[in-house]
């Protein structure tokens, strides 16, 4: 029987809708290897560019592989796309293809099949590329059949690989799983590192098994070259308070500096909760005060922690200021939404707010250009009885200059002393500087001259503030006699101070050279 020419032909692919078209020879084959001839073409591949290799001619093989690879998904034409473009199966490429933008089955099948052939064998990097991708595909029952075969295997398992697999199983809700790994992992004379451990701790915490936190710190201890951190004390204070057991975590938190490790505002803040809960109010600002002493900034957290601390030990007025230290700390993070909510909780819970809380908050309404909502405020606080203070008046003030209402902020100077509020030497300066920006010198200049005729002195600040009016104005004599003056009173020069005078010299000169020319 004589066998028909086109039977003899190596069949393509084994896909319906491609054995309705004409069979391909090999070169036509290699034909469809071609670059893309257009920017827009390769861009249409959606090729990841991250896969780029330096080298020209090994990009240029990538791409050509990635091609045919997408158009026939895994199968005999890729696999002769390997062999025609002589691609080399070694790991990078592995890893390579595993990140190539395709559908996960193709790189499952690539996967298995590089595993099959002879002379390859997957390394950590095949193995830890390749569950990510099966982790973010969520395909978590054939992650987990990776991982076994990887722990089966010969293939080195680094601490840094050890902690991937241990946080992927914890976020996948596989706790017993990434504990089991662990100590195969371990047993296989792999070295956990403190970062590993820590991996495995913060996973039991979030998961609830506080009481295994315990025994993983104390083999962590008796591992010899594995110390804690302050992750590892972070998360063993935070457990023992959860486990009701108070007098384990002080002990810990003092180990810990004696160490020579800086607790972070997170221990700071569990510490204050458990003195709290203890009754001990005192040994709890004592800690705040200490957090203060290191320079260690005092989070939302620590201000909530100290707000209900406070408040259960009937320190009422403590808590108010505490409130107000956080409604303050939100406003300087430019956080105006958070802090004008908790604004408003703090007069519904009491029923009113102090002038402090108000200037603060007129302050910080100001400075974000709410200032219609800053004069509401102002208003509201006389409506309920509680009259304005000088930080109030000033708060006010201050929004007005940065809206350039310097006459309103000036009348406003006034109305204080007309209600009996004393303005300090901060309400001057406001409305001194609103006058050298806008008003010009001789409105700065009037005023100066009463500040300095008044109980209320000029400071470095106020004499600066004039230097720097007189130094746009060009004004260098009276500017040079200023600061003789300034210096006569005391008044060290200072940054602003040489600034504001290089500047009027440095105007002069460009003045001069304009004349000239």
């Amino acid at each position: 029987m004589t066998i028909p020419s086109f039977a003899m032909r190596r069949s393509i692919s084994t896909l319906p809708y491609l054995c309705q078209r004409i069979k391909q020879t090999e070169n036509e084959i290699v034909g469809m290897f071609r670059l893309p001839s257009s920017n827009n073409e390769l861009q249409d591949l959606g090729v990841n560019r991250k896969l780029h290799r330096k080298n020209s001619s090994a990009r240029t093989l990538d791409e050509r592989f990635i091609r045919i690879l997408k158009i026939f998904k895994w199968g005999p034409d890729a696999e002769k796309a390997l062999e025609v473009l002589k691609l080399k199966v070694d790991q990078r490429l592995v890893r390579e293809v595993l990140m190539i933008d395709v559908e996960i089955n193709v790189k499952i099948q690539f996967f298995k099949w590089a595993g099959k052939r002879r002379n390859f064998q997957h390394d950590s990097t095949t193995y830890m590329t390749f569950i990510h991708c099966l982790n973010e595909a969520r395909l978590i029952g054939e992650m987990w059949k990776t991982i076994q075969e990887m722990v089966r295997g010969t293939c080195v398992i680094s601490p840094a690989d050890l902690s991937e697999i241990v946080r992927i199983l914890g976020r996948a809700k596989m706790v017993n799983k990434a504990l089991s790994i662990f100590y195969q992992i371990k047993g296989r004379k792999c070295k956990p590192t403190a970062s590993t451990y820590n991996t495995i701790i913060l996973m039991l915490m979030q998961e609830g098994h506080h009481e295994k936190v315990q025994e993983l710190y104390t083999e962590m201890c008796n591992e010899g070259n594995c110390l804690p951190d302050t992750v590892t004390y972070s998360a063993l204070i935070s457990t023992f308070g959860k486990l009701g057991r108070p007098g384990s975590a002080i002990r810990l938190f003092e180990e810990m500096k004696e160490s020579g490790l800086q607790p972070t505002p997170k221990i700071y803040t569990t510490l204050i909760e458990i003195y709290f809960k203890l009754g001990k109010t005192e040994e709890a600002l004592g800690v705040v005060q200490e957090m203060k002493g290191m320079g260690c900034r005092l989070t939302v957290y620590t201000y909530t922690e100290l707000i209900k601390g406070l408040g259960k030990a009937g320190r009422v007025e403590d808590a108010y200021a505490a409130y107000c230290s956080l409604i303050n700390s939100l406003g300087k993070a430019k956080r105006y939404e958070a802090a004008s909510e908790l604004f408003q909780e703090l007069k519904e819970n009491c029923g009113h707010s102090s002038a402090r809380v108000y200037a603060v908050m007129i302050k910080h309404f100001g400075k974000c250009g709410r200032l219609n909502e800053a004069v509401d405020l102002f208003n509201e606080m006389k409506k309920l009885g509680c009259s304005p203070d000088v930080y109030a008046y000033n708060a006010l003030m201050s929004g007005m200059v940065r809206a350039g209402m310097i006459d309103e902020a000036h009348s406003l100077l006034r109305t204080m002393e007309e209600n009996g509020c004393a303005p300090d030497l901060n309400s001057h300066n406001i409305i001194l500087n609103g006058l050298a920006r806008t008003g010009g010198p001789n409105r700065a200049m009037e005023m100066f001259t009463r500040m300095k005729n008044s109980k209320i002195k000029p400071d470095a600040v106020s004499y600066n503030t004039v230097l720097g009016c007189l130094s746009r104005a060009c004004m260098l004599e009276e500017a040079a006699k200023l600061m003789r003056e300034m210096k006569a009173e005391g008044f060290e020069y200072d940054l602003i101070t040489y600034s504001s005078i290089l500047e009027a010299v440095g105007k002069v000169d460009e003045d001069r050279n304009l004349a000239s020319s």
